[in-house]
């Protein structure tokens, strides 16, 4: 009998699984996935003060997170993760870096960044939870 079990964290595994079968049904369907998980890290004296994450698949890259710490903001810091990330994978065959991000948080931030928004999913009882989805082309 099939077991479903719930995993708040994900092992080394499990992460190669998924790379594999991703990258396995696409290649079945002729399409090239080549999906990879990404990360950079900015760092001040060796402490981690902010940190981008995403996966790059397909013809488009997937920003998942950008973190600064709180004393660590407005200093351009999310900026150069950023534009570090763009420019990585500019250049290499992907057509856009996509993400999402909810009212409260960024999306002047990510608007001043160069991206535009694509479709805003309203919230029907918070607007601050309006979440909404940019895309920049490269």
């Amino acid at each position: 009998m099939i077991e479903i079990e719930y995993k708040e964290n994900l092992n080394e595994e499990i992460y190669k699984m998924v790379d594999l079968e991703f990258n396995k049904f696409a290649t079945k369907n002729e399409v090239i996935c080549n999906y990879k998980s990404f990360a950079f890290v900015a760092k001040e004296d060796n402490k981690i003060v902010g940190i981008i994450t995403g996966n790059s698949y397909y013809k488009e890259v997937h920003i998942s997170d950008l973190i600064v710490l709180e004393q660590y903001r407005n200093k351009h810091i999310g900026s150069k993760l950023m534009e570090t990330a763009e420019n990585y994978y500019k250049n290499k065959g992907f057509e856009n870096i996509n993400l999402t991000t909810y009212g409260f948080q960024a999306p002047e931030f990510y608007k001043k960044c160069g991206f535009e928004i694509e479709f805003i999913r309203k919230n029907k009882e918070n607007p601050k939870l309006n979440k909404y989805y940019l895309v920049k082309y490269f």
